[in-house]
């Protein structure tokens, strides 16, 4: 089995646990009158769309460039974290809302449901975050999915703890708190994913590299005098583009610049992991002081 279908399968298998357990904390958020497992629930819907859009977009980011879509579909993987990201931060704020509802109007709750459901639902995610653990530096679209998968399970506990606080206590207003904090969580986690994202579909530099850095490394090449015209983005979270004029300090032959290329091409690489570079040389001749 290849890598890719390693990784297909692993998502597929997450898709069928978190679907079995959505449905089963849907049915018994309703029946025990519990918002924090109803948030919960779908907390572990959006997990389920969420990792099947990134089955999709995984399918999609394999298919070669063509004449067409000469970048090929790198991109679907990062459009899908961004859309899951943005339904993530939907959900949170509208359990916000019901959370202070719940707040004004307490409503008894039924703790074995929460108990037991919770532990189910801590289990399945779980099991969901082992088998997409070697996955999870493939790219921004897995990351995004495991850290979903991750704080389903953490949020799987922070229902069973409000049920043994409403078992031993009767403080039923622990439920909207559960949710409450479920809310902040998938938030402030989703949140960074969605700058990322964004950062990459709108094609900004990426953050941990700096473009004068990046200059001064290409100008400690002797043939290089200067460099303008710079553009740095990244296609993928794994795919940095670099392309600029470089000004040479002499007039060298075609063929001699092909040493320079290779040359700022391989620091560029080991200095900032930049995978595609693209140059254009220039040179300006100066005679009687006039250029």
């Amino acid at each position: 089995m290849s890598h890719h279908q390693h990784t297909s399968r692993n998502l597929a298998i997450t898709v069928i646990l978190n679907g079995i357990i959505t449905i089963g904390q849907f049915a018994g958020g309703i029946i025990s009158g519990s918002l924090a497992l109803i948030s919960d629930a779908l907390h572990n819907l959006s997990d389920v769309i969420s990792v099947i859009l990134a089955y999709l977009a995984h399918r999609i980011g394999m298919k070669p460039q063509t004449l067409q879509s000469t970048f090929g579909y790198k991109r679907a993987e990062i459009l899908a974290a961004f859309i899951n990201a943005i339904t993530l931060i939907a959900i949170s704020v509208y359990l916000l809302i019901e959370a202070g509802k719940r707040f004004m109007n307490p409503k008894e709750v039924d703790y074995i449901w929460m108990l037991g459901l919770g532990f189910l639902g801590f289990v399945a995610n779980g099991l969901s975050v082992l088998i997409l653990h070697h996955n999870k530096e493939e790219n921004l679209n897995i990351r995004a999915a495991y850290l979903h998968l991750i704080g389903d399970a953490l949020t799987s506990v922070a229902v069973m703890i409000g049920a043994v606080f409403i078992w031993l206590f009767e403080v039923y207003w622990i439920d909207p708190v559960v949710t409450v904090l479920i809310s902040i969580y998938i938030f402030v986690h989703t949140f960074k994913i969605l700058k990322e994202s964004v950062g990459i579909l709108m094609q900004f530099a990426p953050p941990e590299i700096q473009q004068q850095e990046v200059v001064a490394i290409l100008k400690e090449i002797p043939e290089i005098g200067g460099v303008h015209h710079v553009h740095l983005w990244q296609l993928s979270d794994h795919q940095i583009y670099f392309e600029a004029h470089l000004v040479l300090t002499e007039n060298f032959l075609v063929a001699d610049t092909q040493l320079i290329t290779e040359n700022a091409k391989r620091l560029l690489n080991s200095r900032f992991g930049i995978s595609h570079t693209t140059f254009q040389y220039e040179f300006v001749s100066c005679q009687e002081g006039k250029c």
